[in-house]
């Protein structure tokens, strides 16, 4: 006959190696939910990887891109820099170039539609801020975590100047002031796939 102590003996041990099971148990569901997590972080972040960085042309010189997006830059515009990004659903262009603050000016207000101005960004990105078609590929801080950016944009007919009366696509711009009388401007434009830029040549 078990007496009440075994039987009392047994149900601990029984508890105690229900309790071991379920603590095992909780461990591997807690180490299959970390793993999924961490998988899922990784692709995802391999796929953003993949996205900022691949697919520019090299080929994409200024001029040609300047001449895609169908928007004239002074001449004396400095410190030139274009990119080209081919995409799934749509491509991207980019162009960056210094010049003078008063012909900056000048050179916006050519590129503004009737009635409205640039504005300035009043609610900055991250400096982690990372677009898809971003100006870090050419080497620049993102326009858009700059609090002092002003901001504007064109689309195709939105202007009669020479400067924007050939834009075939919308054209968001951004401009700073980097220096005293030195005024940075930033152009990005979507652009419907199937564009080839040339070969990549050093440029003239």
């Amino acid at each position: 006959m078990t007496s009440t102590s075994d039987m009392s003996s047994k149900k601990r041990s029984l508890s105690r190696r229900l309790l071991i099971t379920l603590g095992v148990l909780a461990s591997i569901v807690a180490a299959g939910v970390l793993a999924l997590t961490w998988l899922s972080a990784k692709v995802d972040s391999d796929l953003t990887k993949q996205e900022n960085e691949c697919c520019w042309k090299d080929g994409a010189t200024f001029a040609w891109t300047s001449d895609a997006m169908g928007v004239r830059v002074p001449q004396e515009a400095a410190a030139r820099r274009a990119g080209y990004k081919v995409g799934m659903r749509y491509d991207s262009g980019l162009l960056a170039f210094t010049l003078p603050s008063a012909q900056a000016e000048k050179y916006l207000e050519a590129l503004n539609p009737s009635g409205a101005v640039t504005i300035e960004n009043l609610h900055p990105e991250d400096k982690d801020y990372k677009p898809a078609a971003g100006f870090r590929h050419l080497g620049l801080p993102e326009p858009e975590t700059f609090d002092a950016m002003r901001l504007g944009g064109l689309c195709s007919g939105d202007v009669e100047s020479p400067e924007g009366k050939d834009v075939n696509y919308c054209i968001d711009l951004f401009a700073h002031e980097v220096k005293p009388g030195t005024t940075q401007i930033y152009m990005r434009s979507t652009i419907e796939p199937g564009l080839t830029p040339p070969p990549a040549t050093p440029e003239t």
